[in-house]
């Protein structure tokens, strides 16, 4: 079974209830079984400000339900190196890195702003890819 790292889109299409009905047991399964998120994905899920006060305490109650991988010096010495070869937004460049080190299949709908890592594995269940 492989191990997933969930992009923030993701967190926000399954809760905006905006997932392809045909891929909603998809995105479920990957939350019942590796709900694992970066640090990066914990602070743009809860730090949207248009959150309203309802909407804040759902997004923080299913948070909670996942393994949020911190920011250690092995990652960040990761993503510098995705900044510099990639040219990658530093968000990304951690989520990317935090993927990388945790040996986990990333879940993204915005596939391209990681098309430039070969080594790392994207899978977009929005789109269907």
């Amino acid at each position: 079974m492989s191990r997933y790292l969930l992009d923030t889109n993701i967190l926000i299409y399954y809760l905006a209830d905006a997932v392809p009905p045909a891929r909603v047991n998809e995105i479920e399964e990957m939350l019942t079984s590796s709900f694992r998120v970066s640090i990066i994905t914990k602070i743009e899920f809860l730090g949207w400000k248009k959150h309203t006060p309802e909407g804040y305490a759902i997004a923080e109650d299913f948070i909670r339900s996942a393994e949020v991988y911190p920011l250690i010096d092995t990652i960040a010495d990761r993503a510098i190196h995705l900044r510099r070869t990639c040219g990658m937004k530093l968000p990304d460049a951690v989520i990317a890195a935090t993927a990388l080190a945790h040996e986990c299949v990333l879940v993204t709908r915005n596939e391209r702003d990681f098309s430039g890592i070969c080594t790392l594995e994207v899978v977009n269940p929005i789109d269907g890819g």
